[in-house]
Protein backbone atom coordinates (compact mmCIF):
# COMPACT_ATOMS: atom_id res chain seq x y z
CA UNK A 1 0.00 0.00 0.00
CA UNK A 2 1.40 3.40 -1.00
CA UNK A 3 0.15 6.70 0.44
CA UNK A 4 -0.30 8.59 -2.82
CA UNK A 5 -3.00 11.02 -1.63
CA UNK A 6 -1.03 14.10 -2.71
CA UNK A 7 -0.75 13.17 -6.40
CA UNK A 8 -2.68 11.59 -9.26
CA UNK A 9 0.62 10.15 -10.55
CA UNK A 10 1.81 6.88 -8.96
CA UNK A 11 4.98 7.34 -6.91
CA UNK A 12 6.25 3.97 -8.13
CA UNK A 13 6.64 2.99 -11.79
CA UNK A 14 5.42 -0.39 -13.09
CA UNK A 15 9.06 -1.50 -13.36
CA UNK A 16 9.77 -0.45 -9.77
CA UNK A 17 6.59 -2.17 -8.60
CA UNK A 18 7.73 -5.44 -10.17
CA UNK A 19 11.03 -5.15 -8.27
CA UNK A 20 9.27 -4.38 -4.99
CA UNK A 21 7.00 -7.41 -5.46
CA UNK A 22 9.91 -9.79 -6.06
CA UNK A 23 9.86 -12.27 -3.18
CA UNK A 24 13.60 -12.92 -3.34
CA UNK A 25 15.11 -9.50 -3.99
CA UNK A 26 12.28 -7.11 -3.06
CA UNK A 27 9.64 -6.73 -0.35
CA UNK A 28 7.50 -9.55 -1.74
CA UNK A 29 3.88 -9.01 -2.79
CA UNK A 30 1.21 -9.82 -5.36
CA UNK A 31 0.95 -6.15 -6.28
CA UNK A 32 1.42 -2.51 -5.29
CA UNK A 33 -1.69 -0.44 -4.52
CA UNK A 34 -1.85 3.36 -4.57
CA UNK A 35 -4.23 5.48 -2.45
CA UNK A 36 -4.82 8.48 -4.71
CA UNK A 37 -7.10 11.55 -4.78
CA UNK A 38 -10.72 10.83 -5.66
CA UNK A 39 -12.32 11.78 -8.98
CA UNK A 40 -15.92 12.04 -10.19
CA UNK A 41 -17.31 12.35 -6.68
CA UNK A 42 -15.33 9.46 -5.19
CA UNK A 43 -13.45 9.85 -1.91
CA UNK A 44 -10.33 8.15 -3.25
CA UNK A 45 -8.91 6.55 -6.38
CA UNK A 46 -7.31 3.11 -6.33
CA UNK A 47 -4.69 2.03 -8.85
CA UNK A 48 -2.71 -1.21 -8.83
CA UNK A 49 0.42 -2.57 -10.45
CA UNK A 50 0.67 -6.38 -10.48
CA UNK A 51 3.86 -8.23 -9.65
CA UNK A 52 4.68 -8.35 -13.38
CA UNK A 53 4.15 -4.59 -13.78
CA UNK A 54 0.78 -4.88 -15.54
CA UNK A 55 -2.19 -2.83 -14.31
CA UNK A 56 -5.47 -4.65 -13.55
CA UNK A 57 -8.87 -2.97 -13.35
CA UNK A 58 -9.23 -3.67 -9.63
CA UNK A 59 -8.53 -6.17 -6.86
CA UNK A 60 -11.11 -7.40 -4.35
CA UNK A 61 -8.63 -8.22 -1.58
CA UNK A 62 -6.85 -4.97 -2.41
CA UNK A 63 -10.05 -2.99 -1.80
CA UNK A 64 -10.31 -4.39 1.73
CA UNK A 65 -6.66 -3.53 2.39
CA UNK A 66 -7.28 -0.10 0.83
CA UNK A 67 -10.12 0.61 3.27
CA UNK A 68 -8.09 -0.55 6.26
CA UNK A 69 -5.12 1.58 5.14
CA UNK A 70 -7.33 4.68 4.79
CA UNK A 71 -8.71 4.14 8.30
CA UNK A 72 -5.17 4.07 9.67
CA UNK A 73 -4.02 7.09 7.63
CA UNK A 74 -7.04 9.13 8.72
CA UNK A 75 -7.06 7.68 12.27
CA UNK A 76 -10.69 6.58 11.94
CA UNK A 77 -12.44 4.47 14.57
CA UNK A 78 -15.60 2.33 14.35
CA UNK A 79 -17.62 1.76 11.20
CA UNK A 80 -16.82 3.78 8.08
CA UNK A 81 -17.51 3.47 4.38
CA UNK A 82 -15.74 5.02 1.40
CA UNK A 83 -16.45 5.61 -2.27
CA UNK A 84 -13.46 4.37 -4.24
CA UNK A 85 -12.93 4.99 -7.94
CA UNK A 86 -11.34 1.99 -9.68
CA UNK A 87 -10.76 0.83 -13.23
CA UNK A 88 -13.83 -1.37 -12.76
CA UNK A 89 -16.05 1.49 -11.60
CA UNK A 90 -17.14 2.75 -8.18
CA UNK A 91 -16.54 0.33 -5.29
CA UNK A 92 -17.85 0.95 -1.75
CA UNK A 93 -16.12 -0.87 1.15
CA UNK A 94 -17.39 -0.61 4.71
CA UNK A 95 -15.25 -1.24 7.78
CA UNK A 96 -17.35 -3.11 10.34
CA UNK A 97 -17.19 -3.10 14.14
CA UNK A 98 -15.50 -6.52 14.20
CA UNK A 99 -12.66 -5.19 12.04
CA UNK A 100 -13.73 -7.05 8.91
CA UNK A 101 -14.36 -5.14 5.71
CA UNK A 102 -17.57 -5.63 3.72
CA UNK A 103 -17.41 -4.56 0.09
CA UNK A 104 -20.22 -3.92 -2.38
CA UNK A 105 -18.53 -5.36 -5.46
CA UNK A 106 -21.31 -4.31 -7.83
CA UNK A 107 -23.07 -6.49 -10.39
CA UNK A 108 -21.39 -9.35 -12.26
CA UNK A 109 -20.98 -9.03 -16.01
CA UNK A 110 -22.05 -12.20 -17.82
CA UNK A 111 -22.15 -11.25 -21.51
CA UNK A 112 -19.27 -13.00 -23.30
CA UNK A 113 -18.01 -10.04 -25.38
CA UNK A 114 -18.03 -7.80 -22.29
CA UNK A 115 -15.96 -10.17 -20.14
CA UNK A 116 -14.25 -10.56 -22.70
CA UNK A 117 -14.20 -14.11 -24.05
CA UNK A 118 -14.59 -15.56 -27.51
CA UNK A 119 -16.41 -18.60 -26.12
CA UNK A 120 -20.01 -18.83 -27.40
CA UNK A 121 -22.92 -18.02 -25.10
CA UNK A 122 -24.68 -21.07 -23.69
CA UNK A 123 -27.36 -19.62 -21.38
CA UNK A 124 -29.20 -16.29 -21.81
CA UNK A 125 -26.14 -14.60 -23.38
CA UNK A 126 -23.94 -15.95 -20.55
CA UNK A 127 -21.08 -18.41 -20.99
CA UNK A 128 -22.05 -21.24 -18.62
CA UNK A 129 -20.42 -24.70 -18.61
CA UNK A 130 -18.82 -24.06 -21.98
CA UNK A 131 -16.23 -26.51 -23.31
CA UNK A 132 -12.63 -25.27 -23.30
CA UNK A 133 -9.79 -27.41 -24.62
CA UNK A 134 -6.70 -27.04 -22.42
CA UNK A 135 -3.67 -29.30 -22.34
CA UNK A 136 -5.43 -32.24 -24.00
CA UNK A 137 -8.52 -32.15 -21.77
CA UNK A 138 -11.95 -30.59 -22.18
CA UNK A 139 -12.68 -28.34 -19.22
CA UNK A 140 -16.16 -27.02 -18.50
CA UNK A 141 -15.93 -23.32 -17.70
CA UNK A 142 -18.23 -20.47 -16.75
CA UNK A 143 -17.04 -16.94 -17.49
CA UNK A 144 -17.73 -13.93 -15.27
CA UNK A 145 -16.39 -10.38 -15.11
CA UNK A 146 -16.21 -8.53 -11.81
CA UNK A 147 -14.69 -5.59 -13.65
CA UNK A 148 -11.88 -7.99 -14.53
CA UNK A 149 -12.18 -11.30 -16.43
CA UNK A 150 -12.59 -14.65 -14.67
CA UNK A 151 -12.77 -18.19 -15.99
CA UNK A 152 -14.29 -20.52 -13.36
CA UNK A 153 -14.08 -24.30 -13.63
CA UNK A 154 -15.36 -27.13 -11.46
CA UNK A 155 -13.41 -29.67 -13.52
CA UNK A 156 -13.18 -31.47 -16.83
CA UNK A 157 -15.94 -33.38 -18.56
CA UNK A 158 -14.25 -36.63 -17.57
CA UNK A 159 -13.49 -35.68 -13.94
CA UNK A 160 -16.66 -35.67 -11.86
CA UNK A 161 -15.06 -34.20 -8.71
CA UNK A 162 -12.19 -31.72 -8.77
CA UNK A 163 -9.71 -31.89 -5.88
CA UNK A 164 -8.05 -28.51 -6.07
CA UNK A 165 -5.15 -29.41 -3.78
CA UNK A 166 -3.99 -31.95 -6.38
CA UNK A 167 -3.56 -29.33 -9.12
CA UNK A 168 -0.17 -28.03 -10.16
CA UNK A 169 -1.19 -24.45 -10.89
CA UNK A 170 2.19 -23.43 -12.28
CA UNK A 171 1.62 -25.90 -15.13
CA UNK A 172 -2.06 -25.47 -15.92
CA UNK A 173 -2.63 -21.85 -14.88
CA UNK A 174 -0.67 -20.10 -17.67
CA UNK A 175 -2.44 -22.21 -20.30
CA UNK A 176 -5.79 -20.81 -19.17
CA UNK A 177 -4.49 -17.26 -18.70
CA UNK A 178 -3.07 -17.02 -22.23
CA UNK A 179 -5.73 -19.12 -24.00
CA UNK A 180 -6.84 -17.71 -27.34
CA UNK A 181 -10.44 -17.62 -26.11
CA UNK A 182 -9.51 -14.79 -23.71
CA UNK A 183 -8.30 -11.76 -25.71
CA UNK A 184 -7.47 -9.76 -22.55
CA UNK A 185 -6.08 -12.87 -20.79
CA UNK A 186 -7.99 -14.15 -17.77
CA UNK A 187 -7.91 -15.02 -14.09
CA UNK A 188 -8.76 -18.68 -13.53
CA UNK A 189 -10.46 -20.24 -10.52
CA UNK A 190 -10.45 -23.99 -9.87
CA UNK A 191 -13.29 -24.92 -7.53
CA UNK A 192 -14.21 -27.84 -5.27
CA UNK A 193 -17.77 -27.98 -3.91
CA UNK A 194 -17.81 -28.93 -0.21
CA UNK A 195 -21.53 -28.18 0.23
CA UNK A 196 -24.15 -25.86 -1.25
CA UNK A 197 -22.92 -23.09 1.05
CA UNK A 198 -19.23 -23.96 1.24
CA UNK A 199 -16.76 -23.84 -1.66
CA UNK A 200 -13.01 -24.30 -1.88
CA UNK A 201 -10.92 -22.64 -4.58
CA UNK A 202 -7.43 -22.04 -5.86
CA UNK A 203 -6.64 -19.25 -8.25
CA UNK A 204 -4.21 -18.41 -11.02
CA UNK A 205 -4.29 -14.63 -11.36
CA UNK A 206 -3.67 -12.76 -14.56
CA UNK A 207 -0.35 -10.97 -14.14
CA UNK A 208 0.39 -12.40 -10.69
CA UNK A 209 0.27 -16.20 -11.03
CA UNK A 210 -0.74 -18.47 -8.15
CA UNK A 211 -1.83 -16.36 -5.17
CA UNK A 212 -3.19 -17.13 -1.72
CA UNK A 213 -6.45 -15.27 -2.29
CA UNK A 214 -8.46 -13.35 -4.86
CA UNK A 215 -11.53 -11.38 -3.80
CA UNK A 216 -12.98 -10.79 -7.26
CA UNK A 217 -12.25 -14.46 -7.98
CA UNK A 218 -14.22 -15.61 -4.93
CA UNK A 219 -17.14 -13.46 -6.10
CA UNK A 220 -16.93 -14.93 -9.60
CA UNK A 221 -16.84 -18.45 -8.13
CA UNK A 222 -20.13 -17.96 -6.25
CA UNK A 223 -21.78 -16.47 -9.34
CA UNK A 224 -20.61 -19.42 -11.43
CA UNK A 225 -21.71 -21.93 -8.79
CA UNK A 226 -25.20 -20.39 -8.70
CA UNK A 227 -25.47 -20.29 -12.49
CA UNK A 228 -24.46 -23.95 -12.67
CA UNK A 229 -26.90 -24.92 -9.90
CA UNK A 230 -24.14 -26.05 -7.55
CA UNK A 231 -24.57 -23.61 -4.64
CA UNK A 232 -26.76 -21.11 -2.85
CA UNK A 233 -26.35 -17.36 -3.24
CA UNK A 234 -24.58 -17.00 0.12
CA UNK A 235 -21.40 -19.04 0.59
CA UNK A 236 -18.17 -19.29 2.51
CA UNK A 237 -15.31 -19.61 0.04
CA UNK A 238 -12.10 -21.20 1.33
CA UNK A 239 -8.87 -19.93 -0.20
CA UNK A 240 -5.28 -20.82 0.80
CA UNK A 241 -5.06 -17.44 2.56
CA UNK A 242 -8.29 -17.91 4.52
CA UNK A 243 -12.08 -17.83 4.04
CA UNK A 244 -14.24 -15.09 2.54
CA UNK A 245 -17.99 -14.62 2.92
CA UNK A 246 -19.68 -13.97 -0.43
CA UNK A 247 -23.33 -13.12 -1.08
CA UNK A 248 -24.94 -12.55 -4.49
CA UNK A 249 -28.20 -10.82 -3.65
CA UNK A 250 -31.32 -11.29 -5.72
CA UNK A 251 -32.88 -7.95 -4.77
CA UNK A 252 -30.21 -5.70 -6.33
CA UNK A 253 -28.04 -8.25 -8.21
CA UNK A 254 -25.00 -6.94 -6.32
CA UNK A 255 -22.28 -9.12 -4.85
CA UNK A 256 -21.05 -8.47 -1.32
CA UNK A 257 -17.69 -9.71 -0.06
CA UNK A 258 -16.73 -9.76 3.62
CA UNK A 259 -13.29 -10.60 4.96
CA UNK A 260 -10.33 -9.43 7.04
CA UNK A 261 -7.56 -6.96 6.29
CA UNK A 262 -4.52 -6.68 8.53
CA UNK A 263 -1.31 -4.66 8.46
CA UNK A 264 1.79 -6.86 8.19
CA UNK A 265 4.54 -4.24 8.45
CA UNK A 266 5.41 -0.64 7.62
CA UNK A 267 8.44 0.71 5.78
CA UNK A 268 9.76 3.13 3.19
CA UNK A 269 11.29 2.49 -0.22
CA UNK A 270 14.15 4.52 -1.66
CA UNK A 271 14.08 5.22 -5.40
Amino acid sequence: MVDNRDSAVPKVTPEEAAKLCDRNFGVGADGVIFVMPGVNGADYTMRIFNSDGSEPEMCGNGVRCFARFIAELENLQGTHSFKIHTGAGLIIPEIQNDGKVKVDMGQPILSGPDIPTKLPSTKNEAVVQADLAVDGSTWQVTCVSMGNPHCVTFGTKELKVLHVDDLKLSDIGPKFEHHEMFPARTNTEFVEVLSRSHLKMRVWERGAGATLACGTGACAVVVAAVLEGRAERKCVVDLPGGPLEIEWREDDNHIYMTGPAEAVFYGSAVH
